[in-house]
């Protein structure tokens, strides 16, 4: 069979593979992407001599939904790939509390606390009573908010200085747009069998496992390994960059692929195709296909983001707040530019100079105006919040650079995970949806959804496969 795959990140790369593993010489596989390279945003860099990852930084090492504490997609990919992994030192971040900073709360689920009554003062006032009405806090079938459930129970404080902050470090969104069902599938779960968020949240958190180890890692080398080797994995010539998808439509019993120029366009023909891009590029590509689904799929919105990665000169942060601290998360309530910290010659071991190594992360849903300044204008902003945040004046860079990413995050609102499945439902079978934009992000979740949308694919070549044979 010809398949292909329009993407070149995690997601297009795990569904490539997969492809293969399973099908081998049986299946004529062709990758395409826009950019001048595949990888996505996994793009391992280097700034004053020194390896540091310009896009995702890490994974979770332990699959999210698995008790028994198996590895992740992630850690399962590296390892199929031979690739050595390495894990964060297991220090504390900091939250900033009007001005201040203070050890992140523990006993919470992203936040979201089982003892509301506990958290530290400096929190803010808790004001839900968190009362059990008789009926589960969310009914089946039924989607809403973070905020929406978070707010309704413990109050404002919690949601805006505590569940916000860790939120859009992840998804640079707010809690009342983001959906509980997408980001936090656990409490999800639990909060349409439980009365209470007290209780919703020590449910989600008992089926974590238990098996010690460490929760997060990474490629030994930096993260650009995992495409690296996967590209090596596959046949030459499979991976073709520098050629956007334009055009998606049925040719025969299969599909034709347009892509490359407008000036000199090419034609792929193939018999299933997997659309592992964002919402937008993939609901344009669908719109002749599956005018509905293209629909669908179209109303995902994104957050942009900036990273601005800074070298600090020896003993930098020594007497400050981030001293000894991996990062900080910086809630939008405390009016600065940097969302969080991340502490690289801390979190990941000393730099052989002992220079500090950090990286900051700006942007948040519907507020991209300062990602539009310049670099300069830009790390000299991120700079000065730096030192509100460390609370002492900063050496300043030896070294600085700038790594923006527009349209990087998906933003889920209620009722994501339903529409996707019904739009799949309504897709032909040889198309395939594949990526962050449909399954949620993380590294893991983008690689098994790759994996999935090439099960689809075998399945129906299984399929054609059998009917062949009963039919002869």
């Amino acid at each position: 069979m010809r398949a292909v795959v329009v993407g070149g990140g995690i997601a297009g790369l795990a569904a490539a593979l997969e492809l293969h593993d399973r099908l081998g010489d049986a299946v004529e596989l062709t990758v395409i992407d826009g950019a001048v390279a595949v990888g996505g945003k996994l793009r391992t860099g280097e700034i004053d001599g020194r390896t540091v990852e310009t896009g995702a930084e890490t994974f979770l090492a332990r699959a999210a939904d698995d008790p028994a504490g198996g590895p992740s997609e992630a850690v399962r990919l590296a390892q199929r790939l031979g690739l050595p992994l390495t894990h964060p030192a297991t220090t504390a971040a900091g939250l900033l509390l009007d001005g201040r900073l203070r050890p992140v709360p523990g006993g919470t689920l992203m936040g979201v606390p089982v003892d509301a009554g506990a958290l530290d003062a400096a929190l803010g006032p808790v004001t839900g009573a968190d009362a059990d009405l008789g009926g589960p806090l969310v009914p089946a079938g039924a989607d809403v908010t973070v905020g929406a459930l978070v707010r309704s129970r413990v109050g404002d404080a919690v949601v805006d200085r505590l569940v916000d902050p860790l939120l859009g470090g992840v998804y640079a969104g707010r809690a009342d747009d983001l959906s509980l069902e997408v980001t936090m599938p656990g409490l999800a779960a639990a909060s349409h069998q439980e009365t209470t968020l007290a209780a919703a949240v020590r449910n989600a958190l008992s089926r974590r496992s238990k098996v010690p180890g460490p929760v997060f890692a990474t490629v030994e080398g930096g993260l650009s390994r995992i495409i690296e080797a996967i590209v090596a994995a596959l046949p030459a010539g499979t991976v073709r960059t520098g050629l956007p998808a334009r055009e998606l439509t049925a040719r025969g019993d299969g599909w034709s692929v347009t892509v490359g120029s407008t000036r000199d366009p090419v034609r792929l023909d193939a018999d299933a195709v997997i659309l592992a891009v964002p919402s937008h590029p993939a609901a344009r590509l669908l719109a002749g296909v599956a005018p509905g689904v293209a629909s669908t799929v179209g109303m995902l919105d994104y957050a942009s983001i900036g990273l601005v990665t800074l070298v600090l000169p020896p003993g930098a942060l020594d007497g400050t707040g981030l001293e000894g601290r991996s990062g900080a998360l910086i809630p939008a309530s405390e009016g600065r530019l940097i969302k969080a910290v991340t502490v690289f010659s801390t979190k990941w071991g000393p730099q052989p100079d002992g220079a500090v190594l950090l990286r900051c992360s700006i942007g948040r849903y519907g507020d991209a105006e300062a990602l539009q300044t310049s670099d300069r204008d830009l790390i000299e902003a991120v700079t000065r919040d730096l030192a509100a945040v460390a609370g002492a004046a900063l050496p300043a860079p030896v070294a600085a650079s700038v790594t923006r990413w527009g349209g990087a995050l998906p933003q889920y609102t209620p009722g994501h995970v339903a529409r996707i499945a019904a739009a799949r439902r309504e897709l032909p079978e040889t198309i395939a949806l594949a990526g962050a934009a449909y399954d949620g992000v993380g590294i893991p979740i983008c690689i098994r959804s790759g994996q999935t949308a090439a099960r689809r694919i075998v399945a129906t070549t299984t399929v054609s496969a059998g009917d062949a044979s009963a039919g002869e």
